[in-house]
């Protein structure tokens, strides 16, 4: 996996109840442990044996009319909140070479539908099955021969694996290519890669089915990848001087379970172990109004596409889909008090099911290629990267993120329009002036008028609720203020963009359908790019005035450089969601500025 596009998950120090202990959680609220053990108990009971594996499990939602419907029944007002629709959680399993889509009724106990997947494609891989991947190397007995020949100790090689895609193969098997690295004198497992040698593992019978030595290259340095403070030698540059952001008056926001509160904002906050957080029901209190408005019903990153741009042997066939093949929660991080996020921050706990279904709590790498050269004048060919350190190459790469955003802009039907600007030329003579801009706007009425390729002309897009409007006559709406853009350069026919044709636009507008999720597909692992987002699109259906989904795309093309060695500084990038004719006039004004903070420099007299 691309450990640059990891996240650092949020977690929450609020104690997670049982259903036991809460007759009516929130129906959007993620599996907690005792759940997800009673889920992995209700499947194994019907599947009694060691051959069974679990790859999703996730909180099977509702209907979305049904959420709504509890939703205005406003618990909080009333003594007798309404019952939240029954909890039921969606697994994806393997079992005997099979893909099996489980349905668990959580109150009954009972699994209520069993499905077997026949389609292309299998479900994201496994922190345990990976584990054991990464080490069936060391028992094999041709890689202890490549080991000796290069003169290198076991105990100081390890191991990863990285999924091969598909290239138009008839079949296919479950199986992922392993690759090793050098880790004597570093803390970066990936800096000194053993270039040339490769295995593939059969993932459902666990064993090594192909293996290659192709040639022997020198291994990239120890000396210059450490990057820990604490091992980091002098000279130092200059001591920086601490900074404290502090609310004297405590947290500005309130935390209920998986409910929060923040300003005029109200929205709830959910986990899954392939998208990672997960924000719904994002409501904005209008003062003038007096009540809540919906905005958001549900937003998250559906995928993470990065494809390596070198095509030879051993690197054709990087090209990650990070949350369909990985997990985008699965491979999350716990957040350091301090060190990640300040003082009066919170933490939410999530949880996710292992492999064997047991709950898992969760409390920036390169990719590097190993070379022959240690200077660019050495260097007479397409390299497909630059040239960090001797015998390390860092490879061309893009990043696409692609997000789910359920736009509910105070209510379910809403409609997409694109406000283009045009240049128009002045016809009256007698004004100096010879053109000007104006807005010529278009309402998208099936799916092929949404889709959008940023940067080719000015424009604003937004999505309005065409049946309310402001007391002057415009629609209400919010606008996309996009994310970095980025194009795929790749060729349209070429297998990882046919299986990543959702990054063909910047932004796409569906019609909502509960089970359009992932703009991947289901089962992303050596998909043919039959089950996307750009084939679902294809089907052009009416978008204006009804329950719409906006998908947005945003990226960056990613050209190595020296500063990025041997770890990655940040890179920041996203994108904004604005009211626009949402409220009648400017509602910050009716914000109350806190009271001052004595600050010696700002507050002194001099």
């Amino acid at each position: 996996m691309d450990a640059t596009t990891k996240v650092m998950l949020f977690s929450v120090l609020v104690l997670f109840w049982s259903c036991a202990e809460c007759n009516h959680p929130h129906p959007l609220d993620p599996l907690i442990p005792s759940e997800l053990n009673l889920v992995r108990t209700i499947v194994q009971n019907s599947y009694p044996t060691s051959n069974l594996t679990f790859h999703y499990v996730g909180l099977d939602e509702p209907n979305k009319p049904e959420i709504l419907a509890w939703l205005s029944s406003n618990p909080k007002a009333k003594p007798k909140a309404a019952s939240p629709p029954p909890r039921r959680a969606f697994v994806v399993a393997r079992f005997q070479k099979h893909s099996l889509e489980i349905t668990v009724d959580l109150s009954t106990r009972s699994i209520v539908s069993t499905k077997v997947y026949e389609g292309d494609g299998y479900p994201k891989l496994t922190l345990g099955e990976i584990g054991v991947a990464s080490q069936l190397p060391f028992s094999y007995e041709p890689f202890k021969e490549s080991l000796r020949k290069r003169g290198l100790n076991m105990p100081q090689v390890g191991c990863a694996t990285y999924t091969r895609g598909w290239f138009g193969e008839a079949k296919t098997k479950r199986s992922v290519k392993v690759k090793c690295h050098y880790t004597n004198g570093t803390a970066n497992l990936y800096a000194r890669p053993l270039e040339g040698v490769a295995m593939v593992v059969d993932m459902d019978d666990m064993k090594i089915i192909g293996y290659n030595d192709r040639y022997v290259i020198p291994l990239p340095k120890a000396e210059g990848t450490e990057y820990r403070a604490s091992k980091l030698k002098p000279p130092f540059g200059p001591k920086l001087k601490g900074i404290t952001v502090t609310q004297h008056g405590g947290p500005g926001f309130t935390i209920n379970g998986h409910s929060v509160s923040w300003a005029n904002w109200v929205f709830h906050i959910g986990f899954d172990i392939r998208a990672g957080p997960v924000i719904s029901l994002a409501s904005i209190y209008d003062l003038q109004k007096q009540k809540y408005r919906p905005v958001l019903y549900k937003g998250f990153i559906s995928e993470l596409f990065v494809p390596y741009q070198d095509p030879s042997e051993d690197w054709y066939y990087t090209t990650f889909f990070d949350c369909g093949e990985y997990g985008f929660g699965q491979f999350m991080s716990s957040l350091q008090p301090l060190t990640d996020c300040p003082p009066n921050a919170a933490f939410l706990d999530a949880y996710y099911a292992g492999s064997d279904g047991t709950p898992v709590g969760l409390t920036g790498i390169l990719g590097i290629k190993a070379g022959t050269y240690t200077n660019m004048d050495e260097i007479k060919e397409d390299i497909y990267g630059t040239l960090l350190a001797d015998n390390t190459i860092g490879i061309y790469h893009d990043h696409f993120f692609t997000y789910y955003l359920d736009l509910d802009i105070d209510g379910e039907a809403n409609s997409f329009v694109k406000s283009n600007l045009e240049t128009v030329r002045v016809k009256d003579h007698t004004i100096p002036r010879k053109s000007h801009w104006t807005v010529v706007s278009e309402t998208a009425k099936t799916e092929a008028d949404a889709r959008i390729n940023l940067g080719l002309k000015p424009a604003e897009l937004l999505v309005v609720n065409p049946n309310k409007k402001t007391k002057q006559g415009n629609k209400i709406g919010y606008r996309l203020l996009p994310g970095p853009v980025a194009h795929p350069l790749m060729l349209s026919d070429d297998y990882p963009q046919i299986r990543a044709a959702f990054t063909n636009y910047n932004v796409w507008v569906t019609p909502y359908n509960k089970s359009d999720k992932w703009v991947g597909g289901s089962y992303v692992d050596r998909s043919r790019g039959d089950d996307t987002l750009a084939v679902w699109n294809l089907r052009d259906r009416e978008i204006e005035n009804k329950d719409i989904v906006l998908w947005h795309t945003m990226g960056f093309h990613h050209v190595p450089s020296q500063e990025e060695f041997p770890v990655m500084p940040t890179l920041s990038g996203g994108f904004e969601l604005r009211p626009t004719n949402f409220f009648e006039s400017n509602p910050v004004l009716k914000t109350k500025s806190p009271k001052p903070v004595h600050w010696p420099n700002c507050t002194s007299q001099h």
